[in-house]
């Protein structure tokens, strides 16, 4: 059954940092490009960032030099370390494979920047 869950998020100040998680079973982790996707209200679901199964990544322009992808295999999990965070990363965030299936993704989980 495939599950992609997605944890970590909240409320944080400018400036602040988050780590998000993303749990996955039942689609071949350890052998998929996997990617971040965020969607702020009213606007597109956009693509942060992705990381192959060797671990090379790639990042949106917007959060170069301040979001982190990196996955754990053994684990199945992938993550994003978010540093430095602005009001305009507030939206909520989801995983999948870097080009996504719908009936991959999951509730995702809700970043807030704010003060």
């Amino acid at each position: 059954q495939v599950q992609l869950v997605e944890s970590g998020g909240g409320l944080v100040q400018p400036g602040g940092s988050l780590r998000l998680s993303c749990a996955a079973s039942g689609i071949g982790f350890r052998f998929r490009t996997m990617a971040w996707y965020r969607q702020a209200p009213e606007k597109q679901r956009e693509l942060v960032a992705s990381i192959t199964y060797g671990g090379r990544t790639n990042y949106a322009d917007s959060v170069k030099g301040r979001f982190t992808i990196s996955r754990d295999n053994a684990k199945n999990t992938l993550y994003l370390q978010m540093n430095s965070l602005k009001p305009e990363d507030t939206a909520v965030y989801s995983c999948n494979t870097d080009v996504p299936r719908q009936d991959y993704w999951g509730q995702g989980t809700q970043v807030t920047v704010s003060s």
